[in-house]
């Protein structure tokens, strides 16, 4: 076989410190590639103007693969403050890089499983009776990656012909009288190609790994047109599946009901920003941020990445005590979707020992407040959570 080449992208704050720590798993379960870096993140915008320099998009066009750590990003006003002084006043504009490689590439299919491991302190528990059970939640949320409130089509004081566009429609009516200094518009934009797409592989997913449902999980009731849209064309992918069920939820029942019965739900898929909040809700289920892992997959290339954010408070605690385990569950990821499915299997199980057996455990899963102090209370450093689950392999 041959040998692949991996684009690293280690980005902010503790970007760098779980990265490498993914990379120390995939060598332990034997999988062979070469890792060149790329630049991205909040060093570039500073001084080059461009958190995503075209060199790491040149890397990315030529070796199609991708494992990303974490950004730091700031509002507007805050990045261009930030900018070098001999940028300021040339037009440079803060866009996430994120976002960037997922609409320059074409990564329209964001996957994140929620899956709990046995024996996780973090994981959902309800009331039963007297006494409390905890369900197994195994959700897969199918988030639309490149349209939606994302697109990034927006202003604040709207050209003329962009409000005199938006004024043709009668909702307008309201704000026809705001400056425009005063009036700020975003775009919520879906295609009908994106979503035959996202709920056609959503139904694929399901009916491979053995779901019984794909929920749609929108607002159709308000937002008609772009909620209806994804809504219509589930339907008509639904037809192919006979086996798989489809449901319907509106996005802050949705919210609501996972904390009811989250073990219900299995393929979930959403438009971009509700896709957003409903994986991080199902994440919030199965430990938090630090078991919360992603693929973001085009035609082409593909990109694989914690969600958590870069936490630059933690990047230079020595030891570190961030939990490297949803780097390392999108590192294994990665492996799936490049047919490596045993070994993929094998980090999987090796993490869920690590966590059952109890006796290794970062600060996060221990419910201590993070800082230096949470080694000396008991939590273990990045580097000997990872030691530990290349033992268990």
């Amino acid at each position: 076989m041959t040998k692949r080449t991996i684009v690293t992208m280690p980005g902010d704050g503790i970007g760098r410190v779980v990265l490498p720590e993914a990379l120390r798993v995939l060598s332990a379960v034997g999988f062979e590639a070469d890792y060149v870096h790329g630049d991205i993140g909040w060093e570039f915008w500073i001084n080059e103007g461009n958190a995503l320099p075209e060199r790491t998009v040149k890397l990315l066009e030529q070796h199609k693969l991708g494992l990303f750590g974490a950004i730091t990003s700031k509002p507007k006003d805050q990045a261009s403050a930030e900018l070098s002084p001999k940028l300021k006043d040339q037009g440079y504009v803060y866009t996430s890089p994120i976002v960037g490689l997922r609409q320059h590439f074409g990564l329209d299919l964001c996957i994140r499983p929620c899956r709990s491991f046995r024996g996780n302190p973090l994981n959902f528990i309800r009331r039963k009776g007297d006494g409390f059970e905890e369900p197994q939640v195994d959700a897969v949320i199918f988030r639309q990656n490149t349209e939606g409130l994302y697109s990034g089509v927006e202003w604040t004081d709207p050209p003329q012909q962009v409000r005199t566009a938006l004024e043709i429609h009668p909702k307008m009516a309201p704000f026809k009288n705001v400056p425009g200094e005063d009036l700020a518009v975003s775009t919520r934009i879906f295609s009908r190609p994106a979503c035959r797409r996202i709920v056609g592989e959503a139904f694929a997913y399901a009916k491979k790994f053995g779901y019984k449902s794909v929920t749609v999980c929108e607002k159709p009731n308000v937002i008609r047109e772009t909620s209806g849209m994804m809504r219509a064309e589930a339907k008509v992918a639904a037809k192919d599946y006979p086996d798989v069920a489809l449901w319907e939820t509106n996005i802050d029942a949705q919210m609501m009901w996972l904390t009811k019965n989250p073990e219900d739900y299995g393929v979930i898929v959403s438009g971009n920003m509700f896709g957003d909040i409903v994986s991080d809700g199902f994440a919030g289920l199965v430990g938090g941020l630090g078991f919360a892992c992603s693929a973001n997959i085009g035609r082409d290339v593909a990109v694989f990445e914690p969600t958590h954010g870069s936490a630059p408070k933690y990047e230079k605690l020595s030891p570190s005590i961030v939990n490297p385990i949803a780097m390392i569950l999108s590192a294994r990821m990665m492996l799936d979707h490049l047919g490596e499915t045993d070994k993929a299997s094998r980090i999987r199980s090796a993490i869920g020992a690590v966590i059952a057996e109890g006796k290794v455990r970062t600060y996060d899963l221990q419910r201590l407040s993070g800082g230096p102090d949470a080694i000396k209370q008991g939590a273990v450093s990045t580097t000997q959570m990872t030691d530990a689950i290349i033992g268990k392999l």
